[in-house]
């Protein structure tokens, strides 16, 4: 038996299969876990960490990496003593072992205390075990000083992928990324990492800053001010994003999903 198309249905039909086609390559999908939803493309499957939050309150967040020395710690939370501001330290549990005062003086005074990783390794070139193993090591090494236990993930070098979210994921910690980036690493004046900031500062950013090199502590206190006069509240990562009932756009922004 044979079916007999006209030239006018084979059309109709390539039509409407590539129309479906291009609907399903850009629709993105919901994946659910057990604090809300991750949205990740349906063409990748990919899933994003959060680099910044969809927010209408004026408030951003500072973050401060800890890896390398603890020279500048001191004149740091003078600083941020000076604003009565807290922030969000990720360390390295390396950096906890060999500076437990300088971990103790942060918790102390308020500041939240996030998770770098053990040994500050390439993650993305590991395994679940691995990561999972990295992620536990440092977050007892923080509980073991502080008594609290870090909920908060950062890769080291800004590294993810699938296998790391999941494994920080498994170790019930959130994988913060960053929307602004100083470049203080880089040995950039205070005017320098400001101008990278004030034109694009807006309500959700996460601004990456980094302990230990030449010029943040210096900075700091232009930073803190001149967010502050933009009329922004500075707050650690935890009070910023939403813990539960949200999604992750394609751009890594946290949104918070509507009832």
């Amino acid at each position: 038996m044979f079916l007999v198309f006209n030239k006018e249905k084979i059309i109709s039909y390539i039509v409407a299969f590539s129309t479906v086609a291009i609907l399903f390559a850009g629709a993105s999908f919901f994946v659910p876990n057990e604090d809300g939803v991750v949205q990740v493309s349906a063409k990748t499957a990919k899933l994003l960490p959060i680099y910044s939050v969809d927010t209408q309150e004026k408030k951003v967040s500072l973050t401060i990496n800890c890896a390398w020395n603890a020279d500048d710690i001191d004149r740091i939370l003078d600083t941020l003593s000076k604003y009565q501001t807290k922030v969000t330290f990720f360390m390295v549990g390396d950096w906890v072992d060999k500076y437990p005062d300088a971990v103790r003086k942060i918790a102390d005074q308020g500041h939240e205390i996030g998770n770098h990783s053990d040994t500050h390794p390439h993650v993305n070139q590991m395994t679940f075990e691995k990561n999972e193993e990295q992620i536990k090591l440092c977050a007892d090494k923080i509980e073991k000083i502080t008594g609290k236990r870090s909920v908060l993930y950062r890769g080291p070098y800004g590294e993810y992928n699938d296998t790391v979210i999941k494994a920080a994921e498994n170790k019930n910690h959130k994988t913060i990324q960053w929307s602004l980036d100083t470049l203080d690493y880089k040995g950039l004046t205070e005017s320098q990492m400001w101008d990278r900031l004030k034109d694009k500062l807006k309500s959700g950013d996460i601004i990456l800053m980094h302990n230990g090199t030449k010029h943040t502590a210096d900075a700091l206190d232009k930073i803190i001010y001149n967010i502050k006069e933009k009329g922004y509240e500075i707050v650690p990562v935890s009070e910023l994003i939403y813990s539960d009932n949200y999604t992750i756009d394609a751009n890594g922004m946290q949104r918070k999903v509507k009832k």
